[in-house]
């Protein structure tokens, strides 16, 4: 019984992930990206495990850092954030900035993150994931 989750033709799949790098629908990315369900760009805002907890402390720093999931024409209504081998804290005040901007964020680490992405991808949900790499 095959229980890959059926994505439509032509999205973005995240095939695997390891130390410093994604493949996603076949292309492998070196660093962090952030994958959209029709596109997936380089995130050289988190470059590092240490950028991102950076970035995070506050919402000027989150806005800035995410920016590119809040200038696409379809703003996610869900975000993943892959933040390496575990999640982090991510203060309230930050949440609240960003659910004001569309999506509701969901952190976790980055495996956890890629296989969520594939799973709402699969319901097509309106997704993102930020994902930073787990090595």
């Amino acid at each position: 019984m095959d229980v890959t989750p059926l994505v439509p033709e032509g999205r973005q799949v995240v095939d695997g992930y390891g130390d410093g790098y994604f493949r996603v629908s076949g292309t492998v990315w070196q660093g962090a990206v952030i994958i959209f369900p029709d596109s997936c760009i380089a995130w050289p805002a988190a470059a590092s495990g240490e950028d991102m907890r950076a970035a995070l402390v506050s919402q000027s720093g989150a806005l800035e850092a995410l920016a590119p999931v809040f200038e696409v024409a379809e703003i996610p209504e869900i975000l993943l954030l892959g933040c390496g081998a575990r999640a982090l804290p991510v203060p309230p005040a930050v949440r609240a900035a960003i659910r004001n901007r569309g999506p509701v964020l969901e952190v976790m680490d980055t495996g956890a993150a890629c296989r969520t992405y594939n799973l709402l991808l699969a319901e097509q949900r309106r997704v993102a994931a930020a994902l930073v790499p787990a090595g």
